[in-house]
């Protein structure tokens, strides 16, 4: 039971763990901050927050869990504003998608990696954000890994694994650098490719959005994403992103020579194969959310 939540940013992600935690009997008081006190009064009339407070400090006062949820680049700054409030017993995470930054900010802002802290990443999301995008079922059955550090403190890893086992998810635990790696294929990486889509077909023909149907909209649904936070994803993981976006363009060099040359067999053999590949990853996650299995949670 946590007897008492501060979340900083109280938006999609952090409201829906709130709501989640409260469906769970899992929380007793929650508190929000943020910069914006028109958002933290909308999450105080949706019932999200009980209280808020503008100064984060004051927000984290007597709290015994502080979850952070706001964009990457903000993480020294709101580490340092939280500081002074923390509470000893308190355990601190995140919900951000570079772990190797949670650490480089909590030894900016503490002058070391305090052993309360548990950075986390729950891999759930959608295109929307803010408050009034939150809802209870988020985590339900998706993923949350764990990146403590080798100095973190058990039990505070405990706390938080449980918070979000609470909220619905399944937990995962990795090294923060190999969390980095993995989610710049499978998160970061597409949602730069849908960002790019969408900016080639605008700058083309005035009218190609009227024609574009159900492909184009699931392909591109996660370009409506907020722009800071993958701003701010991509800066602070641009080595790992930087590398997948290579690798990725020297594919579609090979594929435009394909198609230039009419190799009919070689396009055959590279689609036979990557459909191949959604197709298995397709029938675990179906096998992962068949009773007493859990859920893949890949957004």
């Amino acid at each position: 039971m946590i007897e008492r939540l501060c979340i900083v940013g109280v938006g999609l992600i952090g409201g829906s763990l709130a709501r989640a935690l409260r469906r769970a009997g899992a929380v007793g008081e929650v508190v929000g901050t943020s910069r914006r006190e028109e958002h933290l009064r909308r999450a105080l009339e949706l019932g999200v927050v009980d209280g808020w407070s503008l100064d984060a400090s004051e927000a984290a006062r007597g709290a015994d869990m502080v979850v952070v949820c706001t964009p990457m680049g903000a993480m020294e700054q709101v580490f340092r504003a939280l500081r002074p409030g923390l509470d000893a017993r308190a355990a601190l995470t995140d919900a951000g998608s570079v772990k190797q930054t949670v650490f480089r900010a909590a030894r900016a802002a503490f002058g070391r990696v305090p052993a309360f802290l548990v950075p986390a990443h729950p891999i759930a999301g959608t295109e929307h954000s803010g408050v009034d995008a939150s809802f209870e079922s988020l985590y339900d059955g998706r993923r949350v890994i764990l990146t403590p550090g080798d100095a973190a403190d058990p039990g505070a890893v405990e706390r938080v694994d449980a918070m979000w086992r609470a909220a619905g998810a399944e937990t995962d635990r990795m090294d923060a650098a190999r969390h980095d790696e993995i989610l710049a294929s499978v998160s970061h990486l597409p949602h730069l490719l849908a960002y790019v889509l969408v900016d080639l077909v605008a700058a083309g023909p005035g009218d190609a959005f009227r024609y574009a149907a159900g492909g184009f909209r699931d392909f591109s649904r996660i370009a409506s994403s907020d722009p800071v936070m993958w701003r701010d994803i991509c800066l602070e993981n641009r080595e790992a992103i930087a590398a997948r976006l290579e690798a990725f363009g020297a594919r579609i060099g090979d594929l435009a020579e394909m198609v230039r040359r009419g190799d009919g067999g070689a396009l055959f053999d590279r689609f036979a194969r990557a459909k191949s590949a959604r197709d298995a990853y397709l029938d675990d996650s179906r096998r992962r959310a068949s009773p007493g299995a859990g859920a893949d949670g890949s957004e």
